[in-house]
């Protein structure tokens, strides 16, 4: 009883949040949105399969060459396509349905799987083929991820956007761990047909969640797309230091510290393993990234995002570097975990800087710039750790690139020092 008062009811009052409610991921966008809900499940099982091909395309690549360059090439291969698309489809999301886009560019990937499978399973053995499949996949995965990116912000309210993209993290990070492991079984017991197929289906789910979306025009009746249109998404970015750098310090982490291309070789030399091997190498990033991505509900608490950022992409760095110099198979794996929670942080705080200061209209555009980055960064990054494999040596590559890589962050952060200061409670782009 207080003092001069009424006995309090503690019954009526709520009970404080466990320790474990206030670090798991926070659920609440799938509760509350249906559209959400779908879309997330939809994605998540399709990436998943997308992450079968990306994983079977180098190995096969391997198989036929056994070369660490000629699997880097898949990366420049695919590099031009990205960008461009990249950039041209964001500016084609900024202008038309972003449903039916989605719907249009996703048939189109599960096409290309079809001829991933028939190649496979016919035996034809054409690494040309490969090198094309790859870079068309690359255009039109980068509009497909251009109109997504750009319809989230649709589907939640914008205080539950970290939430939304930590959950993102959580269904993507599932596929980059499931696919690669599930990539080394198929090909190291059923053949390279069977990878390629389960891309093919796994389509049909992310087709059916987009298809129960409702229509996603441009809010303001969208631009025209063309070159004007992405000079006008460019011209946006630039003088917004604090959007700038999301991009800038994921292209360091990407292009210095992404070793994937050395995978097959450290496999076979370091680890005297073969593909499944390179599948656990593979999934030891994402697996990590899973983790905490299960645990992020602290995430939401963080303010100053761009420090988060900052701080991530370092220890992401850092614990490349020391993979370099481990032959132990389990303390390699747990390296590679570590740095695959640290990009997972660093890209939960990048997308939700770049969502909440892009207003709608212009969103496909950034978005496109992003996905050129996320996606086109590793490509640069295979380019990288293959050529500088092949001149000095596979561990001087790893090595090299992980300490590149926190030089790099540490001059970016001395750069650009309001990105530190960067508060979510006032978000200054």
């Amino acid at each position: 009883m207080t003092a001069g008062g009424p006995a309090l009811d503690e019954t009526a009052l709520p009970a404080p949040p466990s320790r474990w409610r206030r670090i798991a991921a926070d659920v609440t966008p799938l509760r509350e949105s249906r559209d959400y809900r779908r879309w997330w499940f939809g994605y998540s099982v399709s990436f998943t399969g997308t992450q079968l091909t990306q994983f079977a395309i180098p190995v096969e690549v391997y198989h036929l060459t056994k070369s660490s360059f000629d699997v880097g090439l898949v990366g420049l291969v695919v590099l031009f396509p990205l960008v461009t698309m990249g950039l041209v489809g964001g500016a084609i999301a900024d202008a038309v349905d972003r449903r039916r886009l989605t719907l249009m560019t996703g048939t189109a990937l599960m096409a290309l799987s079809v001829v991933l499978t028939v190649q496979a399973a016919v035996g034809l053995r054409a690494l040309w083929l490969l090198y094309v499949v790859a870079g068309v996949q690359g255009a039109f995965s980068a509009i497909d991820s251009s109109a997504r990116g750009a319809i989230l912000p649709r589907l939640v309210r914008r205080e539950m956007l970290p939430a939304a993209n930590a959950l993102g993290q959580l269904g993507f990070n599932t596929g980059l761990s499931a696919g690669p492991l599930l990539g080394g079984l198929f090909v190291g017991t059923l053949g390279y047909s069977w990878a390629y197929g389960f891309d093919t289906v796994s389509f049909l789910a992310v087709l059916y969640a987009v298809w129960r979306l409702p229509p996603m025009p441009p809010e303001g009746g969208g631009s025209r797309a063309g070159v004007a249109s992405v000079l006008e998404g460019l011209r946006f970015l630039g003088p917004r230091k604090n959007l700038l750098m999301t991009f800038l310090v994921d292209i360091n982490a990407m292009m210095f510290g992404m070793p994937r291309a050395l995978f097959p070789a450290i496999a076979a030399n370091w680890f005297h393993g073969g593909a499944g091997t390179v599948g656990l190498l593979a999934a030891a990033p994402p697996i990590g990234a899973l983790l905490g991505a299960a645990t992020s509900g602290w995430t939401g608490r963080v303010r100053r995002q761009g420090f988060a950022v900052l701080v991530s992409v370092a220890v992401w760095g850092g614990s490349i570097g020391l993979f370099g110099f481990t032959r132990s198979l389990w303390l390699a794996l747990v390296l590679l975990a570590i740095a695959g929670a640290a990009d997972m942080v660093s890209a939960i705080f990048r997308n939700t800087i770049l969502q909440v200061s892009t207003p709608d209209a212009l969103r496909g555009r950034l978005q496109g710039v992003f996905i050129v980055v996320v996606t086109g960064g590793p490509r640069l990054g295979d380019v990288e750790a293959g050529s500088v494999a092949a001149g000095f040596g596979t561990q001087v590559s790893v090595v090299s690139g992980g300490l590149a890589c926190v030089a790099g962050v540490a001059l970016l952060a001395a750069a650009f020092p309001s990105f530190a200061k960067y508060d979510a409670r006032e978000p200054v782009p």
